[in-house]
Order: structure tokens, then sequence, then C-alpha cells
């Protein structure tokens, strides 16, 4: 028994010090690790002597809002950096840039040249982006490349350059192809019948489905695009795997002759960092999970951790009754002060976990938000992680009501039987710890019908987690466009679910003490209560702005098909971003259809533009809803397509306020009961 304390004591030690222990940087070792809120891993780096060599030298101008960031030597401007982290990291490393626009014959702008990345490290992915073109009756080459497999021919509809849609720039008149392996030049030649304005663009492949017009695009002189990246032999020696990392070979052939190979290193399971760096794989300590081993010891190694369970000594009783009665109670009495003391500091290392998980996941920071903004936390709730586990019972899989983008959802039930969902995050990292505070602070200021409920957080696990009231009936988008979903929302319960979602909108732009922007407004994010009442949830990505505020300049965020086109050219959101957004919800309700869908023709799979289109020809009756199209009236079905066209308005100063439009749809919703009245009436006259 005394071994065991003594062991267990030493154990305790080694802990300690491994908490003491900072996580490190992925940039270079006093070296600025980030731009604004880019970070810059390491082979890249900000400034002489922190890249792996000149080719890999960024600046950064942080006299711009936002800072931007330069690639020096090929001076083009990188948007974010991606390097894969870790063995089972399917992404590999790639950049996202500013790739210009070339042109031909286009009023307002002079001939643009292309980009030359011939003896750098870049080249343009060919999975990621593709060769657009587009004008009247033209032919575009990508110059010095086969043109037998990388030409694109476009065509004229009628006098029309574009078509009536003005949300699809490839209506006739535009056309893509794949990009040939290892790209490191981009130009373009025209080969045309008119005279005509004619453009050529290397583009990632999301970003052209975000153009707005043929009028934007000839204004645009850059798109985004992505580079991929592999180190020169004569700069990197692949070494032989670490024990933190390992360096592979992929048999990608460049045009450059010096560099053959593409080199990717990470870590390796049970390591995290950046794996270009001198000992910039640290090991992971799984230990500071409390669960791991249950009531067995858990000891960290290398890479991983093991579990020991506790041998019982036999060797102690003999020598008890050697040595007598007296030498037994010496020894009981050392052991039951052992054991105290080990009990002692395993709960004040729990503690101190605790604490620290605390501390790593925003509670300082949360307090000094809510005490800003409220002046007391009893508004919030403040959860062990007893009482948590206790509710999902070990966070069970069986318990799992929904996965997204920012974790994963449990239903519980707390110790006064109350039914709730706890949603755990994803593993949190420095930059999302104000993202997750954001959400709590939102939340707690936030007293409306329609409005998703916070009832409190845990902070002292590993991963925080926020507890919800639960809503039972599932997402809008479930109703919608789940195939296996047997029951249909009614005409009558689509219009009180758009009223209601509104009104929280409303609520949350000019009723709230702070006006806040939702900045993710979609059909998943709308949930059903058990009498089929909106909620509104996830405000993960919300911002509260200070009353004499117009927008906000961020980086783009959100989601394709309900992205505001005017935000995602600009990078500046209003509260007219978040109407727009709701418009395509509005036509989702109408229609039954899904925002983004390629079981479409091309030029309709954006909802948004395909249902502007059939407004400007009078025939939006022809996609209600079948499941619906009985019960509707000809005039409701107007007035909210009309409402939804104004809030799709590609100007955000054309769109009506949420104010607007929750007035206009509690008018829509009044009419409709009234003439239901009327027709009960009739029907008993």
């Amino acid at each position: 028994m005394i071994v065991r304390f003594a062991l267990s004591f030493s154990l305790l030690l080694l802990l300690i010090t491994d908490l003491a222990s900072a996580a490190n940087s992925t940039a270079k070792p006093g070296c600025k690790g980030s731009c604004g809120d880019v970070r810059v891993p390491y082979p890249f780096g900000i400034g002489p002597n922190c890249s792996l060599n000149a080719w890999f030298e960024v600046s950064c101008n942080e006299t711009s809002t936002p800072p931007t960031i330069l690639l020096k030597r090929t001076n083009m401007e990188v948007l974010n950096f991606s390097l894969r982290s870790a063995d089972y990291d399917p992404e590999l490393e790639y950049h996202r840039v500013k790739s210009p626009v070339v042109s031909m014959n286009c009023s307002g702008r002079e001939t643009s040249l292309g980009v030359d990345l011939t003896g750098s490290p870049f080249f343009f992915s060919e999975y990621r982006n593709k060769f657009l073109a587009a004008g009247c009756n033209s032919t575009a080459f990508l110059a010095e490349v086969d043109t037998k497999n990388t030409s694109c021919r476009s065509a004229c509809i009628g006098d029309a350059l574009f078509g009536s849609n003005p949300y699809n720039i490839c209506h006739g008149t535009c056309c893509e192809r794949e990009l040939p392996s290892a790209l490191k030049t981009f130009n373009a030649t025209f080969d045309s019948q008119s005279d005509g304005c004619k453009l050529a663009y290397v583009v990632e492949n999301n970003w052209a489905s975000n153009v707005a017009n043929w009028s934007g695009l000839q204004n645009m002189e850059a798109v985004g695009a992505v580079l991929d990246w592999a180190i020169p032999k004569e700069d990197f020696e692949l070494s032989e795997d670490g024990r933190e990392y390992t360096c592979r070979e992929y048999g990608l052939e460049l045009s450059d002759p010096n560099i053959h190979k593409s080199i990717r290193c990470f870590c390796k399971s049970g390591y995290e960092g950046n794996a270009y760096l001198p000992d910039g794989c640290q090991d992971i300590d799984e230990c500071l999970d409390e669960l791991k081993c249950g009531d067995a010891t858990c000891v960290n190694k290398p890479g991983h951790y093991v579990c020991r369970r506790r041998k019982r000594k036999t060797w102690i009783l003999p020598l008890g009754i050697g040595l007598g009665f007296a030498a037994l109670c010496l020894v009981m009495c050392l052991v039951m002060g052992g054991r105290r003391s080990y009990k002692y500091l395993k709960k004040r290392m729990k503690m101190k976990l605790k604490k620290k998980n605390f501390k790593r996941n925003g509670g300082l920071l949360l307090q000094q938000q809510m005490f800003a903004k409220h002046g007391n936390l009893e508004s919030t709730r403040i959860f062990t992680s007893k009482e948590l586990d206790k509710a999902t019972e070990n966070f069970n899989k069986d318990r799992v009501l929904g996965q997204g983008g920012q974790g994963t959802i449990y239903k519980g039930m707390l110790a006064d039987e109350r039914i709730v969902a706890v949603k755990k995050s994803k593993g949190m990292v420095a930059d999302k710890v104000e993202e997750f505070i954001n959400e709590v602070v939102i939340l707690s200021q936030i007293n409306h019908r329609n409005v998703v409920k916070l009832i409190g957080c845990c902070l002292e696990t590993e991963v925080p987690l926020l507890v919800y009231e639960f809503i039972s009936n599932g997402t809008v988008y479930q109703y919608l466009h789940d195939q296996s979903e047997e029951f249909v929302l009614s005409w009558e319960t689509r219009l009180r679910i758009a009223k209601e979602s509104a009104e929280a909108l409303a609520y949350l732009h000019s009723s709230a003490s702070i006006p806040i922007y939702h900045r993710d407004i979609k059909s998943t994010n709308i949930l059903l209560d058990e009498k089929f009442k909106a909620k509104v949830s996830d405000f993960g990505i919300s911002r509260s702005v200070s009353i004499d505020q117009t927008h906000l300049t961020t980086h783009v965020q959100g989601t394709f098909g309900y992205l505001d086109p005017e935000y995602f050219q600009s990078s500046q959101f209003t509260d007219k971003s978040d109407v727009y957004s709701f418009g395509v919800v509005l036509v989702e309700l109408l229609t039954g259809e899904k925002p983004v869908s390629f079981e479409r023709e091309e030029n309709s799979r954006s909802l948004a533009s395909y249902f502007t289109n059939l407004m400007e020809t009078n025939q939006v009756m022809d996609i209600v809803d079948s499941r619906i199209v009985k019960e509707v009236k000809h005039e409701e079905v107007m007035m909210v397509a009309k409402l939804a066209y104004q809030c799709l308005s590609l100007s955000g100063k054309k769109r009506p306020t949420m104010k607007e439009v929750s007035i206009e749809l509690e008018q829509i919703v009044l009419m409709q009961k009234g003439s239901n009245v009327l027709e009960i009436s009739e029907t008993f006259c």
C-alpha cells in the first residue's frame, strides 16, 4: 500500500508538470503568427527569416480593413491558408488567393494580364478550380497549354447577352473547363466572331456561383482561386519519419524540372501542431480527460496513453504478522494517511483541471462580457460536468439529436426532469473561444417566444457545453425536403412559421437591447416545437452591433444558397443581409424546393435566381409546392412571392427591413384567417 501511494504521488507530480506546458504556435518561433484574423503557418512567414524561403515570405498590411496579406514574390493577395495537421486529416496544403480576370474589348477597363508562377513552388489546384470564359460568340484558350482540352466556347441567345435572369452569369454565354494538372501559368487568348467584351479567369469551384450579374463580372479585377504548393527538395531534406511526425512524397509531376515530387508532412496520431517546424508536433495529453480510463489510472505516453489497474500486494499481511500487532497498526495508520493524501491530491488535480478548462474555454471572457452587459450571471446557469454526464448518459451516441459545423446536439434530462438539448462544441481552439462565448452572451440577452432559450452552460469540461430548451419537432428543412417525412406542412402552418420567424428576426434587429445580426438564417436553423411554432436557433456566428453602426466588416461566413451576393462581394454584413437569407427561406416554404439543387437545370441550380426569373416572367404559380397547391389562393401566393422578390433584391437598399417583412406577413396571415372564417360561414349557411 505504501508503494502504491508513492507511485500515485509521483504520477500526480508528472500530471502537474504536463498541465503547466503551453500550446505551441504554428509559426516559426519568434515570428508573428497571424495577420488580422488569418493565421500564417510555417513554411509561410511574415517578414524576412520567418519563412522556409523567399517564395513563402508574405507581408501583412494592417492599415487596410480588414488587413491584407501578399505573397511578396508573386505579388498575389492571400485570403487564407490551410495546413494539414494530422495523419487522419484529408486536407492537403493549399491557400486561397485573388486571381486576375483576363479581359479583351471591355469598356472602361484595360486588357489585363494573367499569372506566371514559373519557378515558384505554387501551382493552380486542378481539383478546386476551373477555367471559365464569358462573352458573346467567344472562344477563349488557356495560353501555352494544349488548346484541345482547355478551349472554351460561349454563344449568344437572341439579342440578350445574358437573358432575363440577372443572377446567372452562365445563361447561354458562359462556359467552363477543367484545369490541366499542376498549372503554373495562366493567361488567355480569344478567337471571337464579335467585338464585344470577353472575359476569362481561373476561379475556385464555388466562387463563380456568387457573381451577381454580367455588369458585376465586367467590373471585377480579381476572383478567388486556390493554389497548391510543393516544397522544393533543395530547401527541404526528406528525413526518415520521426516519432512525432512523418513526411511523404506524392507522385505529382510538375512543369518545373526542379520540383518533381510534392512533399507533405503531418503530425502522427497522438500529436498536434506544425510538422514543418522542429519540435512542432507536441504530444496530446489524453489523460487530461478524467473519463479516459474510468476507475483505472491513466498514464500518458508519447503519442498515446495506457490504463493501468491497481494490483493488490499480498506481502503486506505476512509482514504485518511477523512484525507484530504494533507494527501492523503503524502500517495501517500510514496507509490510511496516504490514501487520504492521495484522494486529496486527486481531488485537487481535478479541480485544477476544471479551472484550466474553464479559463481555456473562455470562462473569464464570459464573466467579463456578462457583467459588462447584465451586471450579474443569474440569468445563465453554470452546470457541472457531473450534472450533464448524468443527463446525457455520458453523452451516449443514442442520445444524439443532430450534428453540424459547430458541434453535436444531445438529448438530456436534468435532475428536475426537464428535457433539454446539450450542445457539445467541437475541439476548442484559441480562435474559436470568442465565437463560442459570443453565442452565450447573445443568447443570454434574448427573451423572445420564437428564439430558442439558453438555459445554461458548462466550461469545466475539455470542450464547452451549452444547454438549451428542448425543441421536439425537428427543423423546417426536414419537413420541406426530407423525402422520408410523411407529415406535410399545410399552407396555413407555413405562413405562420414565416410570420413567427420574421418576428424573431425583427426583434433581434430593432427591439433587443443591442441590435443583433444572425448571419446564418436558413431552414435548418428554424426549429419547430410540439405545436409547430417556429424557434430561431444557432447563434454561433451572430454579432451584436452598436446602435449607430450600419454594418460589420468580416470574412465571408454563411451557407451557400442563402448568402447575400452584396455581402459576398464587399465583406460588409448589414441587417439587409439577414433579409436576403430570409427571402430564400420564404421561397423554400412557398415552393418546397432546396436552396441549391443539382437536380435542376444548370441555370436554375440557385433557388433565388430560379425564383426571380419566374417572377419576372409571371410563372410563379408553376413552382408552388405540389403538396399544398390545392389549398392555396392565388392572391395569397402572389403577396408572399412579391415579398420574397423584394427581399432577394440585389441591392440591399431596395430590400425591406425585417420589421416591414414581419408586418406584411402578419397582414397576409390575418387575411388568410379571415378568408377561412368566411368560407366556414358560407358552408353552414
